[in-house]
């Protein structure tokens, strides 16, 4: 039994929004684990290293894997081969977009926006309008009408997870807003969230990166085959699948409006390869919680949070069935909610922070019925 049943409104400029903000629910406290300040200041230190080196490896995985696509073009050996590419080249774009988009991979500015504005084009996300965009899902996550990030509705939208195995769906929206920001325009919900001060650059961004697409394209014409485009526009859409399997584990099936990340996030156990290519990410309630503790220091986080948060699923595939059953149970009941309990060490869900009466008795009606 849920706290509100029946489909919502989860645009940004719908009343969903202002129901939010009357419950007190926008920019507001969030619940944070009890961390000592040295072993915090520990785990938030800035290191170039580890993001070099990943760097310089995903870099030099990509130039061996295209150099091979290129070699293999035109026989059945360059189906495994791009699809490897396809993976190295959307995976750790994604992941290498957000944590830079962060300004934590490294210690040094301009690397971050370097791998930023690169990483940003591969994924085809426009930088600064993503940038706030992810700022809003930090500061209001999962909040219906304030998080731009929801990656699907209640009841779930199959059609789009569907498409999104090869960003049939993003994709084309993304192209669209390249285009809008290109010609000195930006989208009604964009204006929520993005600065007018940063408008100018967006629109610039965008000039970049049709620039690339318009050349990338020509280039394949130009040399009747498209090979050019397999290699720097398609990875996109055709290596995206771990990229929505990723993205499906952080958030779906969980609580939403509530003000602790332990209830809206979760934290799943991977292999050290999934870990280098989403960087870290798998630990997503101690990144929600600690969005400022850089990639490399997150396996660190986890341990000093471990006794405060759910247990992790223990795989990327046990994460997928939890988040899928979910979303089925959901088509007919748009409320069912996942109640993940917490260890006898932890502090109550929602401990410390000021009494906010909708969210508490959300809590308890899921707590009872789970």
């Amino acid at each position: 039994m849920g706290a509100q049943s029946g489909k919502r409104d989860y645009s940004l400029t719908g009343l969903e929004g202002k129901r939010a903000e009357e419950r007190g629910l926008v920019s507001a406290q969030w619940y944070t684990t009890s961390i000592p300040r040295q072993r915090m200041k520990e785990l938030m230190k800035r290191k170039d290293g580890p993001a070099i080196r990943d760097t310089l490896i995903w870099f030099g995985l990509l130039i061996g894997f295209g150099a091979l696509a290129v070699w293999s073009w035109g026989t059945w050996w360059s189906v495994p081969i791009f699809a490897i590419y396809g993976i190295l080249y959307a995976t750790p774009g994604d992941s290498r977009w957000h944590e830079c988009g962060h300004g934590t991979a490294f210690k040094t500015a301009w690397m971050n926006e370097a791998v930023y504005q690169i990483a940003s084009f591969m994924v085809f996300r426009s930088a600064t309008p993503w940038r706030w965009s992810h700022s809003r899902h930090h500061s209001d996550t999962y909040i219906v009408g304030r998080d731009p990030e929801i990656l699907t509705e209640r009841p779930p939208i199959w059609k789009i997870i569907a498409m999104q195995l090869f960003h049939l769906y993003g994709g084309p929206v993304e192209l669209k807003r390249f285009l809008l920001h290109s010609f000195g325009r930006i989208e009604q919900h964009e204006s929520q969230y993005i600065p007018v001060s940063e408008y100018r650059k967006t629109f610039w961004e965008a000039r970049v990166y049709m620039l690339i697409l318009v050349g990338t394209v020509a280039a394949s014409f130009y040399v009747g085959s498209l090979l050019p485009m397999m290699l720097v526009v398609l990875p996109t859409f055709y290596g995206n699948a771990l990229v929505l399997l990723f993205g499906m584990t952080q958030h779906l099936g969980l609580f939403d409006d509530v003000l602790d990340h332990r209830l809206n996030s979760r934290t799943m156990y991977l292999n050290p390869v999934l870990r280098f290519l989403y960087w870290n990410m798998n630990y997503h309630i101690e990144h929600h919680m600690f969005p400022m503790v850089p990639y490399h220091a997150l396996p660190a986080l986890h341990q000093e949070m471990k006794g405060d948060t759910p247990v992790p699923s223990p795989g990327l595939f046990a994460a997928l069935r939890e988040v899928i059953d979910a979303l089925l149970k959901q088509r007919n009941d748009p409320s069912y909610t996942i109640v993940r309990p917490l260890p006898d060490t932890a502090r109550p869900y929602m401990a410390g922070l000021p009494e906010n009466p909708y969210v508490r008795s959300k809590i308890n009606k899921y707590m009872k019925a789970g």
